[in-house]
């Protein structure tokens, strides 16, 4: 039995074409293509049924015969199909063109807007509190119920003294002493700030100076 390699060989070469046929085919090719080529494009595209000798020789047989035009790109020699005015894009087809490129740009700028989104959604994803953290955050709240729970039950059994009226009365006046205090003192922070922004003016400066005298908290 012979080896694999030289059955693929024997085979390749089997496939290979010459004369008139190739030349045909390699003819029939550009023009299907219509765009230029080299002759080792043209032999690899055809999946080396003509060689690249055989191509480069054919190639330069059907420019000479106008059947092809050769141009120089670069270093290589590259053939083309002749062009006609009837190979020219109709008004129809530029239109259909344009609305192509309208369409491409509308999906890009879906696209784009999706991406962003995208990366918001990771980005807060990465911003999310860790799974060790919330547990550590349900013991301490399950602590705090338990300690609650306890006070209540203090509190049902009569464990507490009831407070009297005069206490309550006492109470409920430093309530109100604490409560005209702090509404002063909003008011001197309000006076305040209004003179700060007098003198400074500058928008992002004061809500530097505000935010580090925390008037905001």
């Amino acid at each position: 039995m012979a080896p694999r390699k030289e059955k693929d060989a024997k085979d390749a070469k089997a496939e290979r074409i010459t004369g008139s046929e190739a030349a045909d085919l390699v003819l029939k090719y550009l023009t299907e293509q219509n765009r230029p080529y080299s002759a080792n494009d043209v032999s690899a595209n055809l999946h080396n049924k003509v060689t690249k000798a055989a191509a480069t020789k054919l190639l330069k047989e059907l420019s000479d015969k106008e059947l092809l035009i050769c141009r120089a790109a670069g270093k290589q020699l590259v053939y083309h199909v002749p062009q006609t005015a009837d190979d020219a894009a109709t008004p129809e087809h530029l239109a259909a063109l344009d609305t192509q490129v309208n369409t491409l740009k509308t999906n890009t700028a879906s696209a784009l807007a999706e991406a962003k989104t995208l990366r918001s959604t990771i980005s807060t994803l990465g911003a999310t509190v860790p799974l060790s953290d919330l547990r550590a955050s349900v013991q301490i709240l399950e602590q705090e119920v338990q300690e609650t729970e306890e006070r209540l039950a203090g509190l049902r059994g009569g464990e507490v003294v009831p407070v009297s009226a005069e206490e309550r009365e006492a109470l409920d006046a430093q309530l109100r002493k604490f409560k005209r205090a702090e509404k002063a003192r909003k008011k001197i922070v309000k006076e305040m700030w209004a003179t700060i922004v007098d003198g400074v003016g500058d928008k992002e400066a004061l809500a530097e100076l505000r935010e580090r005298l925390g008037l905001d908290e």
